[in-house]
């Protein structure tokens, strides 16, 4: 099976720009308002732009809620039913390897890596952190199988529920920085080692269209707890967002890093459209931090 090592160039983005037909992706590419890896971002725009995205996820997304819907009822009355995380991520690691675009799998990787880095860091610049930490670096779908997706989601929960229980006990009552920050753990491109996926004749399902597909095979799955917890994860964007922001001293810059109030939970059936946004808002913090890193390095050798 042919592998592709991302990102890839795209003709599309590249083409002359047509001022009587623009083309919407094109005009995206172009733009730098958003804070973002330059090859995170060609490999969302020609993930975005494919016939998977366009004619099969509309038909997905609506049945993948009802979906939903029907398995909460289910997993209300038995909560464990058919629960099994071994079971799960040795699915998705197939199914993803099988089904889903290189792009959709290397973003899916990196997407561990940078959630380690962003948290590593908060983990280092907040005054009163310092807290026990479960680093996440998957090089290869199969890597997917040590239960990462559930590692994930419990790594965001412990980090915030560590620092904080940390906090009250040295009398600490808000995030704020250390003196000196330290950026060691960042990566100096925002770019990791990641191996070069699947690219054969079955690798045409977008990530979009592979999240809702599989968000009820997540919740099937798991237990009724396990996937209530998951899908509270995802609203932990403005939270890590807030910390960023007060250890760096821009909140401007990390307005784009959210998925609605921490507070409140949407219902299970958007879990879907809000991981993306989960993605996006990741990939963006940690554009910031690799920028801001290039900043602090430069500001060190100018002294």
């Amino acid at each position: 099976m042919n592998k592709v090592a991302l990102p890839r160039a795209c003709s599309i983005l590249d083409a002359a720009h047509n001022p009587e037909n623009p083309n919407s992706w094109q005009t995206l590419w172009l733009d730098h308002s958003i804070p973002i890896n330059q090859g995170a971002k060609l490999a969302w725009l020609r993930d975005s732009n494919t016939w998977s995205r366009q004619f099969i996820l509309p038909f997905v997304r609506p049945l993948a809620r009802l979906s939903i819907v029907l398995l909460q009822i289910i997993k209300t009355l038995i909560p464990n039913f058919l629960s099994s995380s071994t079971l799960l991520h040795r699915l998705l690691a197939w199914a993803l390897s099988v089904f889903a675009t290189p792009e959709a799998n290397w973003l899916i990787l990196r997407h561990f890596w940078i959630g380690s880095e962003n948290l590593a860091f908060l983990n280092a610049n907040i005054k009163g952190a310092g807290v026990e930490m479960n680093s996440l670096t998957p090089h290869d779908l199969p890597d997917l199988k040590d239960h990462l997706f559930i590692k994930h989601d419990l790594n965001l929960f412990n980090f915030i529920t560590r620092l904080n229980l940390q906090q009250r006990a040295l009398g600490l009552n808000e995030i704020s920085p250390k003196d000196t920050l330290d950026f060691s753990m960042i990566s100096n491109d925002g770019n990791f080692p990641v191996t070069a996926q699947n690219a054969g004749w079955l690798n045409v399902l977008d990530l979009q269209t592979c999240i809702d597909v599989f968000t009820p095979i997540y919740q099937l799955f798991l237990s009724d707890s396990d996937f209530w917890r998951s899908v509270h994860s995802l609203q932990l964007d403005e939270t890590i967002g807030i910390y960023a922001a007060k250890v760096l001293n821009k909140p401007d810059g990390l307005i784009l890093v959210n998925n609605k109030h921490p507070m409140v939970v949407p219902a299970t059936w958007s879990a879907g459209y809000r991981l993306v946004l989960h993605g996006l808002s990741a990939e963006m913090l940690h554009a910031l931090l690799v920028e801001a890193k290039g900043k602090h390095q430069q500001s060190n050798e100018n002294h």
